[in-house]
């Protein structure tokens, strides 16, 4: 009987896997479990005119001021303790990001059930009413065929489905083989970026034997199957800043840093990227690390 196909990989693997122009889903929600090891490495490579689809954070703001984002796809970029991200407020200030299209949340995930399915579009009332379909003409509604109980026929809005040529999440353990488990209090929707992409990759921070996944937590969390996945890439640390409960919670200090910087002058964001985005993600985290010895 042969054994399931190893799909462990490196960061840089994973990067030469993407090209220019690819429409990239980054999974995770606001700051919260992003895989932004993954993210890193996208700004340190030559990758340009990306379409991102994602409940933005950090991740957003980062592609923006570096110029990789010609279409931005979003319902919204926050940071939580920072209503609006500033590197994405400074984008869409200065209209550097050539096209957005901003959904309601429900929209944004019905948009990931289509392409989940292999639907062109599904159903659903969230957005009637909203500037959402004024903003953004190119989503249409649709007359549902069965009358309602007074007969009427209803209206919906008809969202495109979000297909995504890429999905790249991040979740607490996985194996070898692609299989992964969320342990904190969410999944965040990461199943469904998985399922509408045509290609996958998962970032974990540890990977374990396949019957190490549930030892510490019950089955029904497995959210990612290996069916899914085309690599995993083990990455310690690899969220931060954003949240991987119980791992770790969001580096509120360093995410101050990250605010001031790129809400400053360009010389303050200069200064960021030379200590923090210059090199490696081995870099990253050892000026990470001494960040957190001078704040002790």
């Amino acid at each position: 009987m042969s054994k399931p196909r190893e799909k462990v990989m490196t960061i840089d693997e994973v990067v030469a896997q993407l090209s220019d122009g690819m429409t990239i889903g980054i999974g995770g929600w606001g700051p919260r479990r992003k895989p932004m090891a993954l993210v890193r490495a996208i700004l340190r490579s030559d990758l340009k005119d990306l379409t991102i689809v994602s409940w933005g954070g950090a991740d957003v703001g980062l592609l923006a001021r570096a110029g990789k984002i010609r279409k931005l796809v979003y319902a919204f970029v926050s940071l939580d303790s920072i209503p609006l991200e500033p590197n994405f407020q400074r984008a869409r200030q200065n209209g550097t990001i050539p096209e957005v299209v901003e959904f309601d949340e429900g929209m944004f995930q019905t948009g990931l059930y289509a392409a989940a399915q292999r639907l062109p579009f599904l159903p659903t009332r969230a957005g009637l009413g909203s500037d959402v379909l004024v903003n953004n003409p190119q989503i249409l509604t649709v007359t549902s065929p069965y009358a309602d109980a007074d007969g009427a026929f209803e209206s919906l809005t008809a969202v495109p489905a979000l297909r995504l040529d890429v999905a790249l999440v991040h979740l607490n353990r996985a194996d070898g083989h692609g299989n992964a488990t969320y342990l904190g209090p969410d999944p965040y929707f990461d199943d469904l970026f998985v399922q509408a992409a045509g290609k996958a990759f998962l970032s974990c921070e540890q990977i374990v034997d396949t019957a190490g996944l549930t030892i510490d937590t019950p089955v029904q969390r497995l959210l990612i199957s290996r069916m899914m996945v085309d690599g995993v890439v083990e990455t310690p640390n690899g969220a931060h800043f954003t949240t991987c409960t119980p791992d770790y919670e969001r580096d509120e200090k360093f995410q101050k840093v990250y605010v001031a910087a790129a809400s400053g002058s360009d010389d303050e964001w200069a200064a960021f990227e030379a200590r923090f985005l210059s090199g490696d993600e081995a870099a990253y985290q050892a000026a990470v690390a001494a960040f957190n010895q001078e704040q002790a």
